[in-house]
C-alpha cells in the first residue's frame, strides 16, 4: 500500500486543479521520505505558496523552486540573498536546458549580485548557466573576472568594436583565444597566430581567414585537412585538391561548402551515414534566410537537406518539397522543428520513433491531428497507437473508461489523466499501481479525494 500512496501522491502533487490550501500541505511535507518532490515544477505558484518556501526549513525545497522551470524569474529570484550557498548556487545555473522548454532568464540585476557572491561556487554556477540573457553576457566583457570576461565572448555579435578589440588582447590567455577565434574569421593575423596553439589550430583553421602560404602549407602538411576543407577562404585550386583527397572526412567536409554547384557538389566521392546529424555550420547560422534555406532544401546533399528541414522558418514551398524527401530523418527533424508540419509526415514521424518521444509530439505538437483519432485507432492492435484515441475531443467517456482498463500501460494511463474518465473509474484508478500516479494528476479529480490521498499518505492537515 506503500507504493500506492506514494505514486497517488506523486500524481496529485503534478495535479494543475490541486488547491492552494493542499499545496500548502504538501509544501510544509517536504524533506519527508515519503513526500513528492514535484509540487513545485508548475506555472502559476501563489504567493502563499512561494513565501511558504522561501521560509521552508530544508534547503532541498528552496533548491526545487529555484530550479523550477515553471516558476517565474521573479519568484525564483527571491532566493537571491538565501543563507544557503547550495540554494543561491541552484538559483545562478537555474532550470536544465531542455530542448522542449522555453525558461525565462533571471533579471540581469540578480545575476549581477549572484556574480559577487562571496561563495566561489555560486559565481561558477551562473558562469555555467544555460539560461543567461544575452544583455546580461554582454555585459561582462568588461568585468574583473577573467572567467566571466570569457563568458562575453559568446556574445560577440552584440559586443561593440572597443570592447571586441579590448578581449583580443585580454590578459588573460583564456580570453584572448576565445576572442580571437570569434574574430579570425576577419583577421589572417589573428588566424596565423591560432595556428600556433594547439588548443586553437583546428578550429583556427576550420573558420579564420587564412593567407595563402599558409593555407598552402597546412595542406602539405595534412594539418587538420577536414577542419581545412570547410575553410570559407580556402582557395579555390585548394578545394580541388582536396576533394579528391584519400581521407573520406576530408572530401565529405568539401562536398558541403556553400560555393559549390550543385553539379560539382555530387561529383565528390562522399558517403552520408544513415543517422548523420553533422552540424552544418552556414545553414544553422542561416536557418532564418530564404536564400541559405532554398540552396539546401533543393540541394541532392542528404546532410545539407537534413539541415534545412531543421529551420522553423522553411517557407511553404521547401516545407511541402522536404515534406515529400524519401529520407526518414528529415521527416523527422520536420516533425521536430517545423510547426505546419503536414499532418501525413506527423503520423508517420510517430510511427518511426514511439515511445516518448513520440507521446511528446503528439501532445505538443501544433499540427498533430486530434479529429477523428478515436475512429481511427481506439482498436488498433499497437496501443500506443490505442494511447491517440485518447486525444480526440470526440472520444466518449466510455470509450476513455475502456482506454484505462487497456493492457498497454501508456494508454490506460493516457486514459486515467483524462478529465472525462468517469469519476468512479477515475477513484478506482487511484488504488491501481500503474495508473495511480495518473489518476492523481487528473484535474477533474475532486478536491475532497486529493485531500484523502494526502491522508491516507500521511501528509500532516
Amino acid at each position: 500500500m506503500v507504493a500506492y500512496h506514494a505514486s497517488a501522491l506523486d500524481g496529485v502533487a503534478r495535479n494543475p486543479a490541486l488547491p492552494t490550501p493542499l499545496l500548502l500541505r504538501l509544501i510544509a511535507f517536504y524533506g519527508n521520505a515519503d513526500g513528492p518532490s514535484c509540487v513545485l515544477d508548475r506555472a502559476g505558484l501563489p504567493e502563499a505558496a512561494v513565501a511558504a518556501v522561501l521560509a521552508h526549513p530544508d534547503p532541498h525545497a528552496r533548491i526545487d523552486l529555484a530550479i523550477s522551470p515553471r516558476a517565474e524569474p521573479a519568484q525564483r529570484a527571491r532566493l537571491v540573498d538565501d543563507p544557503s550557498p547550495k540554494v543561491r548556487a541552484a538559483l545562478a545555473y537555474g532550470p536544465e536546458r531542455h530542448p522542449r522548454t522555453t525558461v525565462a532568464p533571471l533579471p540581469d540585476a540578480v545575476c549581477a549580485r549572484l556574480l559577487d557572491d562571496p561563495e566561489p561556487s555560486v559565481r561558477a554556477a551562473l558562469l555555467e548557466s544555460p539560461r543567461l540573457a544575452p544583455s546580461f553576457v554582454a555585459s561582462l566583457a568588461t568585468h574583473h573576472d577573467p572567467a566571466a570576461r570569457r563568458l562575453a565572448v559568446s556574445a560577440w555579435g552584440a559586443l561593440p568594436p572597443g570592447e571586441r578589440s579590448a578581449l583580443t588582447a585580454d590578459p588573460d590567455p583564456e580570453v584572448r583565444r576565445a576572442a580571437a577565434l570569434r574574430e579570425c574569421p576577419h583577421d589572417a593575423r589573428l588566424t596565423a597566430g591560432l595556428l600556433a596553439d594547439p588548443k586553437a589550430a583546428a578550429e583556427a583553421l576550420r573558420r579564420g581567414l587564412l593567407d595563402r602560404a599558409d593555407a598552402e602549407r597546412c595542406v602539405g602538411e595534412r594539418t587538420h585537412l577536414a577542419s581545412l576543407a570547410e575553410n570559407p577562404s580556402l582557395p579555390a585550386d585548394l578545394v580541388e585538391r582536396l576533394a579528391v583527397d584519400p581521407d573520406a572526412d576530408v572530401r565529405f567536409a568539401v562536398s558541403l561548402r556553400p560555393e559549390l554547384t550543385e553539379a560539382r557538389r555530387m561529383a565528390i566521392d562522399f558517403t552520408v551515414g544513415e543517422f548523420d546529424r553533422s552540424t552544418v555550420d552556414w545553414v544553422r547560422d542561416g536557418l532564418a534566410d530564404p536564400d541559405v534555406l532554398r540552396r539546401a532544401a533543393t540541394s541532392a546533399h542528404a546532410l545539407l537537406r537534413r539541415a534545412a528541414a531543421a529551420s522553423p522558418h522553411l517557407p511553404p514551398d521547401l516545407l511541402d518539397l522536404l515534406a515529400r524527401d524519401e529520407d526518414p530523418i528529415v521527416e523527422n527533424l520536420l516533425g521536430i522543428h517545423h510547426p505546419d508540419t503536414p499532418e501525413e509526415v506527423l503520423m508517420r514521424v510517430f510511427a518511426r520513433l514511439g515511445g516518448t518521444f513520440s507521446a511528446w509530439m503528439a501532445e505538443t505538437h501544433p499540427r498533430f491531428p486530434r479529429e477523428g483519432l478515436a475512429a481511427r485507432f481506439a482498436d488498433h492492435p499497437d496501443g500506443n497507437y490505442r494511447r491517440l484515441a485518447v486525444r480526440d475531443p470526440a472520444a466518449t467517456p466510455a470509450l476513455i473508461e475502456r482506454l484505462s482498463h487497456d493492457s498497454a500501460v501508456w494508454t490506460g494511463q493516457a486514459a486515467a489523466r483524462d478529465p472525462r474518465l468517469p469519476l468512479p473509474r477515475l477513484l478506482e484508478a487511484l488504488h491501481v499501481r500503474e495508473l495511480a500516479s495518473s489518476a492523481g494528476a487528473n484535474p477533474a479529480l475532486p478536491e475532497a479525494e486529493m485531500a484523502a490521498v494526502l491522508d491516507r499518505a500521511g501528509v500532516p492537515g
